[in-house]
């Protein structure tokens, strides 16, 4: 994941003090699931954290801007056009039925054995056996369907 650039070029626009403590801290807690030590782990879990604190991130931005209208669009922009927050993510939590995706390799069909989504993608009503922990294998998801 990319580290957090501010100032390639221009200074960031205005509102960036209110967002830049919680993207510093999410940024170290970057930089410690990096370093992290994978042994004990299967090959796949050593990348789960780093994807949870990607998805924290995105969805810190799109939250402070589309929920709370906090920030404005040129912060939310550079944002995007820093690689802060996934554009790609945040594209389809706007629409109906992703709202609270994990991440795009759970509906990349081409990632699965069957063409179909991630098991985390299917609602937990209509699995057999609820007691079972389900997670997703490519980021550690536990059921983002709703």
């Amino acid at each position: 994941m990319p580290k957090i650039r501010r100032f390639r070029g221009k200074p960031p626009p205005e509102g960036w003090d209110l967002i830049e403590h919680t993207l510093e801290e999410l940024e170290a807690k970057m930089r410690e699931a990096e370093s992290d030590t994978h042994e004990g782990k299967r090959r796949v879990e050593s990348t789960w954290p780093i994807f949870q604190i990607h998805h924290q991130r995105s969805r810190f931005i799109y939250e402070m801007y589309y929920k709370r209208e906090g920030i404005s669009k040129e912060l939310y922009d550079y944002c995007i056009k820093e690689k802060i927050a996934d554009q790609a993510l945040i594209a389809k939590w706007k629409k109906q039925g992703f709202e609270n995706l994990c991440c795009l390799r759970c509906i990349q069909v081409r990632d699965t054995n069957y063409g179909t989504n991630c098991i985390c993608r299917v609602p937990k009503e209509s699995l057999d056996d609820e007691k079972k922990v389900i997670q997703c294998v490519h980021c550690g998801c536990r059921g983002c369907s709703g």
